[in-house]
């Protein structure tokens, strides 16, 4: 199967020539996963990048001294990540686990080194997609000095909508949790007072959103 086209889609390869994307798509490979299972784990040597196909990855970061998870990002279909250990020669940086069935295409590092030396224009696309992903960390960042828990929850609801007033949470409680950066136990007091006050309705992991302008202020 080629993935010249999923590549090119990707900010990461959006200025290498076509005959170079399909050169490294050449090597890549795919990789079928069920949930829970774990692509690879903060601290381990690194050799290859992923996209993904279908499903759900999370990428998280685990307390070293109670073993709970942060969920820094989700990456959904034609999302980039695993790169940056191409880039600075460290191990990984955070965990990578599947939330669902998913499928990614493995791509190694080796002929994407081999591109960027033969072609340094290649970068720009690079430097793209590391000034995004400073943008969403200092998003974050602002998100946890200036919203409370329940601003918090309501952001991440949100953003797990897609915009849709019924949709389906695509990860557990705990994992949503870890997305905002509090217990469990106080963003299901955060979401139980949504429920309350008419916002938003629950059923299991069936959620509608009331009345989505009072959420998206208390977002903010």
């Amino acid at each position: 199967m080629g993935y010249e086209d999923l590549l090119r889609t990707t900010e990461f390869f959006a200025d290498a020539p076509p005959a170079t994307v399909a050169e490294i798509a050449a090597h890549g490979t795919e990789r079928s996963l069920v949930r829970g299972d774990v692509l690879f784990r903060e601290g381990d040597d690194a050799a290859s990048m992923f996209i993904v196909l279908r499903g759900r990855i999370a990428i998280v970061i685990v307390n070293p001294i109670d073993h709970r998870e942060t969920v820094v990002s989700l990456m959904e279909s034609g999302d980039l990540f695993g790169e940056m250990s191409l880039l600075d020669d460290l191990p990984r940086s955070a965990t990578a686990r599947a939330l669902e069935a998913t499928d990614v295409v493995e791509i190694p590092f080796a002929p994407v080194a081999a591109a960027f030396d033969a072609d340094p224009q290649m970068l720009r696309g690079v430097t793209r997609l590391l000034a995004r992903r400073v943008r969403v960390t200092d998003e974050a960042l602002a998100d946890s000095v200036f919203l409370d828990v329940t601003g918090r929850t309501a952001k991440r609801l949100l953003e797990m909508s897609d915009g849709a007033d019924a949709f389906v949470l695509p990860v557990t409680q705990e994992e949503l949790a870890g997305m905002v950066g509090a217990s469990r136990e106080r963003v299901n007091k955060a979401i139980a007072s949504f429920i309350r006050l008419g916002w938003l309705e629950q059923h299991d992991r069936h959620y509608t959103i009331r009345q989505r302008e009072s959420l998206e202020l208390r977002s903010r």
